[in-house]
């Protein structure tokens, strides 16, 4: 480490005053082209042992970097996030180089271009495998990167505790085609949650399944399904590109990792249209919000056609969040959405407001509200009622299932 740390000072002491912004980082890039294997080895290993503190402390995400870092290691730990003391202070040269150093070539560039770069990160100690999902920024200026832990494991399916009428939706042996979308607020669980279906549907039926990540995560290994990871920017250019292509590739179940824009949201519901089974993603709170978030993506003029095609092939939704518990850790709760005949009519009548109350009603559909969910933790002991109230969408709602308010 104390070699690396020498390696910084001796490059940041040969960066200019008069370069800024994104030249400065150019300049930099350079510098570390001009460095040794050894000399990158050892940057790479200081940054790697940053890594390897994750997971000594069970730290979901770390941040380095940019003017907010104000030069110390932050990790987030069971929700709080705050900078560990031990690493001492960088200097905002010194962390823009550990940065750069490792990033490939043409990952610089891309990120001098657009001034953002998601990528993954794999890194290997005593024959195991820890990966990360990264996001490389400027920060004033200055460098910034987030990573996030992968879990090396997948959270076991029966650890979700879904309703049978669930399971039968989310596994290709009951239902083969439809839309099935897992919603959450950045840092919700989305990700583990889809990949524990995935490995579901890989242990209990045969099939093919083509996800297209940005970056891939969890690499599921083939078992019943053969299961292809297509990166975006690596291995396909665009999530569009990617679905578009994976209906030549003869698939079971497509997997498109986000419906971030117009273009990918209308290419998920042909590709269902068409009769595929498929998975996605969306940064919204609430099944209802995701249902208005799908319709409102689309020009005014097109939201009719895809409310109608929307109600035509979505089949389920689960929103979800990540809640604080009584042992200090986290617990899921989510909001389940079943797309029956009612919830199909509500959509395209435009009458998405009615949903919640028929979720609220359909406990036996295996259908449940994120107050009823989050009810049911406080109940059992799990969170604090304070906690549940302040994780809820509809805290009036939620108060009355726990007698705190009148019923209305």
């Amino acid at each position: 480490m104390e070699e690396a740390k020498v390696i910084l000072k001796q490059i940041t002491s040969s960066i200019p005053e008069t370069a800024y912004g994104v030249e400065r980082m150019m300049l930099i890039g350079d510098l570390i082209s001009r460095l040794s294997l050894e000399e990158r080895v050892l940057i790479k290993r200081l940054f790697d042992s940053f890594l390897i503190k994750m997971s000594e402390t069970m730290a979901s995400d770390i941040d380095i970097g940019g003017f907010g870092s104000q030069g110390r290691i932050w990790y987030r730990i069971f929700g709080n996030k705050t900078p560990d003391s031990s690493w001492g202070i960088f200097s905002f040269d010194e962390v823009n180089v550990i940065i750069l150093t490792i990033l490939l070539e043409r990952q610089r560039q891309f990120l001098y271009e657009n001034r953002n770069l998601d990528f993954s990160y794999t890194i290997f100690r005593n024959d195991q495998m820890f990966r990360f999902r990264a996001d490389a920024y400027f920060d004033l200026d200055q460098m910034a990167l987030n990573m996030r832990a992968i879990n090396a494991v997948v959270r076991p399916y029966k650890g979700l505790d879904l309703h049978p009428n669930v399971s039968k939706i989310l596994s290709l042996a009951h239902t083969m085609e439809g839309l099935v979308l897992i919603t959450g607020i950045t840092g919700s669980g989305k990700s583990a949650t889809l990949d524990s279906i995935i490995d579901a549907n890989n242990h209990t039926v045969d099939g093919h399944v083509v996800i297209i990540a940005s970056p891939v995560e969890y690499v599921h290994k083939s078992d019943r399904c053969i299961i292809r990871h297509r990166e975006v920017g690596r291995d396909v250019l665009s999530f569009k590109e990617g679905a578009i292509q994976a209906l030549r590739q003869d698939p079971d179940i497509v997997v498109i990792g986000e419906m971030r824009d117009p273009d990918t949201i209308m290419t998920a519901l042909e590709i269902t249209d068409s009769g595929h089974k498929v998975f996605s993603t969306l940064h919204t709170s609430s099944a209802v919000e995701s249902i208005d978030r799908i319709i409102g993506e689309v020009p005014p003029v097109e939201q009719e056609r895809v409310r109608n095609r929307l109600a035509d092939v979505i089949k389920l939704v689960i929103s979800q969040k990540l809640v604080q518990s009584m042992d200090g850790k986290v617990v899921l709760a989510k909001e389940i959405m079943v797309a029956n005949p009612s919830v199909k009519a509500a959509i395209k009548n435009n009458n998405t407001s009615e949903i919640y109350q028929m979720m609220s009603e359909s406990g036996d559909e295996g259908m449940v509200t994120l107050e009823q969910d989050l009810k049911r933790l406080y109940v059992g002991r799990r969170i604090s009622q304070e906690t549940a109230i302040s994780y809820s969408n509809n805290k009036r709602r939620l108060q009355q299932l726990l007698n705190l308010v009148p019923q209305t």
